[in-house]
């Protein structure tokens, strides 16, 4: 169950309908091997939009360099109008806030901790007032500890609060990276598998939730493979099949489009990318083990 989250007046608001994400010929090389080909995708205030594809698609790879972990090879990246800095707290700072496919909470700090953590990017105090410890940093921290109670609160986590984060249940677990997320007070939302591992009433929990987000006017981008959430929850639905965006279009267009039915089904489809040389082009996941190899080496 969740609440309704007070509106507070951030860099990341944005007018009603307009362009907030624009990524346009982005391109991701991994050494010889490409796992992003060109990919195009526009996210617009006030839209949920997903983003799926078989495995080795090249989902996580195409989210990193949204999010400034990974710098494209080629092409760019657009928040507002404004190419976004490679660099993660920067594109933070900028109104983009992301969870990650493999949990990453802090796991012996408390849950409102974690939320706190996240409020870093909209604190203005800096190291010389948190060693004075003056009044403007009492305040700061007030008002920090007060959005992070009601983020908990509108996740359902308030009464977790002063738990451990490591103790939360799973789901509950996905809860609190989605409040810690928020707190930066983001005007787009990039949530990697959020409901993977779940049971049916967590994944229809997390559904509500993701309504609710945008509801406060914040707009969501979406990786899943649990088709039934993403087309329930989706006004436009993006497929990547071997780093290239196959189609895009709503529920109904992308359900019926016979290229990704054989996509998923493992069968050759017109147009897949090839190398140079012919062959089928390399997945995601090889490049991200030729780039784990050779950071190994």
């Amino acid at each position: 169950m969740t609440t309704t989250i007070p509106q507070q007046p951030t860099p990341a608001d944005a007018a009603a309908g307009g362009t907030l994400l624009q990524a346009r010929g982005v391109i991701m090389r991994f050494g010889g091997l490409t796992a992003v080909r060109n990919v195009d995708l526009t996210v617009n205030s006030g839209e949920i939009v997903g983003l799926i594809g078989p495995n080795g698609a090249g989902k996580t790879t195409f989210f990193n360099c949204l999010t400034g972990l990974y710098v494209p090879t080629e092409g760019t990246v657009s928040y507002r109008g404004t190419v976004l800095p490679p660099k993660p707290h920067l594109v933070t700072k900028a109104g983009i806030a992301r969870t990650f496919q493999n949990i990453r909470l802090f796991a012996n700090m408390t849950v409102l901790e974690n939320v706190l953590v996240g409020r870093h990017t909209r604190t203005r105090e800096g190291l010389f007032s948190a060693i004075v410890r003056g009044p403007g940093f009492h305040k700061a921290e007030r008002a920090s500890r007060e959005r992070a109670m009601e983020l908990l609160a509108f996740t359902g986590l308030a009464d977790k609060a002063e738990h451990l984060a490591r103790n939360l249940p799973y789901g509950e677990q996905r809860k609190l990276e989605i409040a810690r997320a928020l707190a930066s007070e983001p005007g787009l939302l990039l949530l990697d598998e959020p409901t993977a591992g779940m049971n049916p009433q967590e994944t229809r929990a997390t559904e509500e939730l993701v309504f609710a987000i945008r509801d406060q006017g914040i707009a969501v981008l979406v990786i899943e493979h649990d088709m039934r959430f993403i087309f329930n929850l989706c006004d436009r639905v993006a497929v990547l099949v071997q780093g290239e965006k196959l189609v895009e279009g709503t529920s109904e267009v992308v359900q019926n489009d016979e290229r990704v039915i054989a996509a998923y089904l493992g069968e050759p489809f017109e147009g897949a990318p090839a190398d140079e040389d012919g062959t089928p082009a390399a997945t995601a996941d090889d490049a991200s083990t030729t780039s784990e190899q050779e950071n190994d080496r």
